[in-house]
């Protein structure tokens, strides 16, 4: 009677040890899924915020880009300016200019 006994037991542990496995199995299924969802959401997050940072550029470059015109023209107008101011200031002095270098070419000093 201590056989079968025995044998009752063993096959208890050996349910017991196939309904563990089952619930470590399920386990891995739930955190394989897990893990694949988690993935899955941080990919959609990150192709989100890649879309909002482009997004944000294009409108900055769009912005700056139309002031990018209006700057050109007001420093090309400065630039033409400052050279007829420079222009007007030569013409103005270059005959005191002349009289000093040939002033100091012709003096002959000892």
């Amino acid at each position: 009677m201590e056989s079968t006994g025995n044998h009752g037991g063993i096959q208890q542990l050996l349910a017991a040890e196939h309904e563990a496995q089952q619930i470590v199995n399920a386990a891995r299924t739930a955190k394989m899924a897990r893990l694949k969802q988690a993935k899955e959401e941080a990919e959609t997050e990150v192709a989100e915020h890649k879309t909002s940072t482009e997004h944000g550029f294009q409108r900055k470059l769009e912005e700056t880009s139309g002031d990018s015109g209006a700057n050109v023209k007001r420093l090309e107008q400065e630039t033409d300016a400052k050279i007829e101011q420079l222009k007007s200031e030569a013409s103005r002095i270059s005959r005191d200019v002349v009289e000093m270098l040939l002033k100091h070419v012709t003096t002959v000093k000892n």
